[in-house]
């Protein structure tokens, strides 16, 4: 066989190209200047209302690309068997087809290059559900490389590319012009020895922040480079008593809207990442950033732990430098601070107001204070945990308060993916993770900012691609860095003067959590917690104050948490029910643990004490659970099960019969009280679909479809392929219970289009459209004719339903649709509404109302 990676190459451009042309729309001159930008959509042949080729036209273009392949390989080196031609042909048709969805601009598509750009096409391609082998899928990928090379030089070769990058260009040099302005506003004139320190300067902060940091790693420290690894995070204002939070803005833009800011944010959040990446972006004179506010500016990067050491005293300007160990500090010309400082050119990023000692804080404030009204006109950006000084804080000295924000469920994968990247990791370890974030609750919780992210990808990578295999081992190794690990390869001093051992953080952080669960709370008084710790510290090994004690969990465990004045509460729920039920078992609560076992609240912190329990402990705890006799007791201990380091048959033979009864459900009903009492807990039950007949797997699929959540959605992938019409319209009438877009990209492109959908938006309408149309559609409540026409992928219509709330005025529209053949409209209509409808529809309308 020949090599498929090398066989693309004997493809002759001659060949290729005018099979890529009949992809898209003829040449139109100009330059295109529009309002929006030109999209690789809008230049496809295949889609919108003026289509030169159809999809099938597509499929024959994918097919001559395989057929011309195989025939430049030879009858001896072929590349693939020959019952594989046809995979690869409708993979690759189906690559093609995303071409019509794409948003990007043609011009950025040239700038990415082909292997980036045939990339960006691959992933949209489920190739699992073609069933490649290994040399079709490098078939395949070689043919979607050629492929891509010649749309990218047939982009670069349009008359209206051409026009628009001269455009591009135009704009490019007026942001340059833009840039010298405000370089001549801003640089005073310098002398020379001002002007050549700067430059190493600004050289010696690329060096030295030039680089992410990840602590806590099973491996030892490792740094990846902060251009590929740094994520843009969002902040707002979030202050109590003044009317809530404002719109989120970019966290790198808060200088651009604020000259001098005071940014919160928990442990792990990004917060030095973020001063990292200023200092970086002000230092690059690149000017490509975008960010007018920092052009020309000269950043002072000051974290407090190194600059207010014990003893030490608050550097004034011309200490800076010398305050972190600048290793050119010696070398700057004098009053050179000052000076830039004067032309109000500083960027000044104070790192860590919680990482000094709480009688240091005030003086931390006056000098903040003073410097900002001696030299006015700088970025100030001031950076501290939300509990480490009081709400307006500054406000007296003119800064604005804001807030991080969690990470959303595209940040979590932008950093996975990009951690990866950096790491030198295989991409499939990073999809890995991600999908055992998405499908798997405890993990989910965990990951909401860098930190506990950088976390799960440094244990995930560590262990050869698999997390620890029970959530007890995972909390352990998560507790083991956030409480032991992270400030001591941070090389942090103590910044109260309190030092507690591991051990005893732990016996600590458990009887807070422990007392918040029995008593139902989420949060407690900040009195209340001094009263537990006072309790606590005669047992414990301490000299400190229950005051300095509880000073130090909060600021430096990165697991608790001040959310309002007084108020204490844990920064994850998840680690307060590990450490909560630990307590339980230490203190042989197992009666009040079984009391609450019906409540949902509860339900981890019973989970959990069965993996803190010795083996008679839980064996006894599963035995009592289905002694309770209640669909939720049962579906609890077949829960618990795994997390029972032993368990003897007899036991393990009784709860297995007790939720025997329950799993599979056997009707629709059954199914939707199995959720009901189960909830997230009951998808570890349910049988595979392999293990299921048609009649069981329907029900499976409700019950699953009943929860609604991500890790539900992973669960119903197995069953996209089911062969059964009855499963197939299960899954597809179950998408109004999920995020649309993910569902119609994971489930339903994956169905056959002839399954009902119901559509109730316009957002609905543009899922259905990103997957190449849908046969039958139900349209539920009021609607825009022009909606339904121009969203509709009107070659796959079939079937329609039509639930107005009011009658349909008029029908005409539907001859759009050259293979639609029956509709149903709820409403009534006229006899010469009715007429409108073509011939060839079978319309089906409620009678007319008579009196």
């Amino acid at each position: 066989m020949v090599e498929a990676t090398t066989l693309g190459a004997r493809i002759a451009s001659g060949v290729v190209l005018p099979l890529v042309k009949k992809l898209f729309v003829a040449d139109q001159p100009g330059a295109a200047l529009v309002d929006k930008p030109v999209r690789i959509a809008s230049l496809v042949s295949f889609s919108g209302e003026k289509r030169g080729v159809t999809p099938k036209d597509v499929e024959k273009v994918a097919d001559e690309l395989v057929r011309r392949a195989l025939k430049a390989a030879g009858p001896i080196e072929q590349p693939i068997e020959p019952g594989e031609a046809l995979a690869v042909r409708s993979a690759l048709a189906h690559t093609l087809g995303i071409l019509g969805t794409l948003t990007i601009e043609d011009c950025d598509a040239v700038a990415l290059g082909p292997e980036a750009f045939a990339g960006q096409l691959r992933a949209r391609t489920p190739l699992s559900a073609f069933g490649l082998t290994r040399d079709a899928e490098l078939f395949y990928d070689q043919l979607l490389h050629t492929a891509s090379l010649h749309i990218l030089n047939f982009f670069s070769q349009r008359s209206t590319f051409i026009a628009r990058q001269q455009l591009v260009q135009t704009q490019q040099l007026a942001r340059v012009v833009q840039t010298v302005d405000i370089l001549l506003q801003r640089l005073p004139s310098q002398s020379s020895e001002d002007a050549a320190f700067e430059s190493r300067y600004a050289a010696h902060i690329a060096e030295r922040h030039g680089t992410l940091t990840i602590y806590g790693l099973d491996a030892g420290t490792g740094e990846w480079p902060l251009d590929t690894a740094y994520l843009s995070l969002e902040a707002t204002r979030e202050r109590a008593g003044h009317g809530g939070n404002g719109l989120p803005v970019p966290a790198e833009q808060v200088l651009a809207q604020h000259d001098q800011v005071l940014l919160r944010g928990v442990a792990g959040s990004g917060k030095t990442t973020l001063v990292q990446w200023l200092a970086v972006t002000a230092a690059s004179r690149t000017y490509e950033h975008g960010l007018s506010h920092l052009i020309g500016r000269v950043p002072f990067v000051l974290p407090m732990r190194r600059i207010l050491r014990p003893g030490a005293e608050l550097p004034i300007p011309g200490n800076f430098l010398t305050a972190v160990a600048c290793p050119i500090a010696g070398e700057q010309p004098a009053g050179w601070v000052e000076r830039v400082l004067r032309a109000r050119r500083g960027v000044l990023l104070v790192d860590g107001i919680d990482e000094i000692a709480g009688d240091r804080r005030e003086s931390a404030r006056r000098w903040l204070r003073e410097l900002a009204r001696t030299f006015p006109g700088n970025l100030w950006l001031v950076t501290s945990r939300p509990s480490a000084v009081p709400e307006q804080w500054l406000t007296a000295a003119g800064f604005n308060e804001l807030t991080l924000s969690p990470m959303s469920r595209h940040d979590v994968a932008t950093f996975v993916r990009r951690w990866h990247r950096a790491a030198g990791a295989d991409e499939s370890t990073g999809v890995s993770l991600l999908q055992s974030v998405r499908t798997t609750t405890e993990l989910n919780r965990l990951a909401t900012n860098p930190l506990m992210c950088g976390m799960l990808c440094a244990l995930h990578r560590d262990r050869n691609g698999f997390l620890p295999q029970d959530r007890k081992s995972l909390y352990e190794a998560a507790l083991s860095m956030l409480l032991e690990r992270r400030d001591r390869e941070r090389g942090l001093d103590d910044p109260g003067g309190v030092r507690i051992p591991y051990a005893t953080q732990i016996q600590l952080l458990q009887r807070l959590a422990w007392w918040l669960i029995r008593n139902g709370r989420s949060e407690m008084d900040r009195s209340d917690a001094l009263h537990i710790i006072t309790q606590a510290l005669p047992s414990l090994n301490l000299s400190s104050s229950a005051e300095e004690v509880y000073t130090s969990l909060l600021l430096r465990s990165g697991l608790l948490r001040e959310p309002a004045d007084g108020h204490v509460d844990f920064l994850h729920r998840t680690f307060q029910d590990y450490l909560g039920s630990r307590l339980a078992v230490q203190e042989l609560d197992f009666d009040l643990l079984l009391n609450n076992a019906d409540k949902d609240q509860w339900e981890d912190v019973v989970l959990l004490a069965i993996a803190h329990a010795r083996p008679k402990e839980a064996e006894r705890m599963l035995r009592r659970l289905v002694e309770q006799g209640t669909p939720r007791g049962k579906l609890l201990a077949a829960a618990g099960m795994p997390y029972a380091a032993e368990v003897a048959p007899a036991i393990r033979s009784f709860v297995e019969v007790g939720v025997r009864l329950l799993v599979p459900p056997g009707s629709g009903a059954e199914a939707e009280e199995l959720a009901r009492a189960g909830g997230e807990l009951v998808l570890s039950l349910l049988p595979p679909a392999a293990d299921l007949d048609d009649f069981a797997a329907r029900h499976v699929v409700r019950t699953a479809s009943e929860l609604g959540s991500e890790t539900a959605l992973h669960f119903l992938t197995q069953f996209r392929e089911h062969p059964s019409m009855d499963v197939q319209r299960t899954l597809a009438a179950a998408w109004p219970r999920f995020d649309r877009e993910l569902y119609a990209r994971e489930i339903l492109a994956h169905l056959p289009r002839q399954a009902r959908v119901t559509v109730r938006d316009t957002d609905d309408l543009h899922a259905l459209r990103s997957i190449g149309g849908w046969a039958d559609i139900q349209v539920v409540g009021a609607y825009r004719v022009e909606d339904l026409t121009e969203l509709i992928v009107r070659e796959q219509l079939t079937r329609l339903g039509l639930e107005a709330s009011h009658p349909v005025e008029g029908l005409a529209w539907l001859s759009v649709f050259p293979n639609l053949k029956r509709v149903h409209v709820a409403s009534e209509v006229s006899e010469a509404v009715a007429q409108q409808a073509p011939d060839r529809i079978e319309l089906i309308t409620p009678p007319p109302w008579r009196s």
